[in-house]
């Protein structure tokens, strides 16, 4: 590879580029060089295209990928040239205190949010629709991938696939078999991979509210039911409620239809300083209420280890599978999950 390469670079809303940028090379004993061989909109992008997220360009976008091990430091372990691999979108190093217990969005060694795809505000990884991406702590960040498994069906597991697992299978492991409610909208992949993983993991029930036709019929091929209008202020009473809206009354409608006791975790981003809660209801209720970004690196094996049995397909949700020279026009398709593949 030269001294240059090209990464896709979200420049406004509703204009990618492919643009010319420096080869990135390593930089230390622990870092790899990884050559992405499939790539993932996220949902946050997919909000930043469209111009719904308060993210200015120009910045290098894309930090859901797979890709091969083209160099590592003297002082990787356990990995080498030629290997495949998921890389964790965030940041983090595997051995502070957060990194330790499974906090991996928190680390320590690393400034706040640090992360790929969104520029200089996290870090200025550089994106992952890129010729070659720099891995910091390889030996710690770096998840090989089993084999078996097709690149294009997890290259949305650097993110939203773990996003969509851990609102839901660490408490259907402690509720065996409870209902489960996504209250969808906002998050348009990850409120599907939570319907999928959830019915993966034994819930008996999983209902799922959205207002988009073409997610709705998604969400049944997947078995859940499909709830089709605006969220009501209750839906009913679940044991674990997702809000994937992004909306407030969507939040709402996922709190209040949590049943005592119950966990309601939001993948929602909400850009306001503020947000209304129903906090009286969920007071008498007294549920537990989660939000945050998903910690990558810490679910990215169990959800392996879940696709591998079979029981999870996340294949199932792509909706556009493109060539990785189409990416340009690709990401900006409507539909829920667009995956670029290199063929080459």
């Amino acid at each position: 590879m030269g001294n240059t390469m090209r990464h896709l670079v979200f420049v406004e809303k509703g204009r990618l580029e492919w643009r010319e940028a420096p080869t990135p090379t390593l930089q230390g004993d622990d870092e790899a060089i990884v050559r992405p061989l499939a790539a993932a909109r996220c949902d946050l992008d997919t909000a930043i295209l469209f111009g719904r997220a308060p993210i200015p360009g120009p910045f290098a976008i894309g930090h859901e990928f797979v890709g091969e091990i083209l160099e590592v430091g003297n002082a990787v372990r356990g990995f080498r040239p030629g290997d495949r691999v998921v890389v964790p979108f965030q940041i983090s190093c595997g051995e502070c205190g957060y990194c330790k217990r499974g906090f991996t969005g928190n680390c320590e060694n690393v400034p706040p949010g640090a992360m790929y795809g969104l520029g200089a505000s996290r870090g200025d990884w550089g994106g992952a629709m890129a010729d070659a991406v720099r891995v910091p702590f390889a030996s710690n960040m770096l998840v090989r991938i089993p084999d078996g498994i097709s690149l294009d069906a997890i290259a949305s597991v650097s993110d939203n696939v773990v996003d969509g697992w851990r609102t839901v299978a660490p408490h259907l492991h402690d509720l065996p078999g409870a209902d489960v409610l996504v209250v969808a909208g906002g998050a348009w992949s990850v409120g599907l991979y939570a319907v999928a993983v959830a019915l993966a993991s034994g819930a008996s029930k999983v209902d799922y509210l959205d207002t988009d036709r073409a997610r709705l019929d998604l969400a049944e091929k997947l078995g859940a039911r499909a709830i089709d209008g605006p969220p009501p202020k209750r839906v009913g009473r679940y044991a674990v409620t997702v809000d994937a809206s992004s909306e407030p009354t969507g939040l709402a409608c996922a709190l209040c239809s949590t049943k005592p006791e119950g966990i309601c975790t939001s993948v929602g981003i909400y850009f306001s300083e503020t947000t209304p809660v129903p906090l009286n209801e969920m007071f008498y209720s007294g549920i537990t209420f989660k939000t945050g970004r998903a910690h990558s690196r810490a679910g990215i094996e169990p959800v392996l280890k879940l696709i591998s049995s079979g029981k999870l397909r996340p294949e199932l949700i792509t909706t556009r599978l493109a060539a990785w020279d189409d990416a340009p026009e690709a990401m900006f398709d409507v539909s829920p999950k667009v995956i670029v593949t290199r063929t080459a």
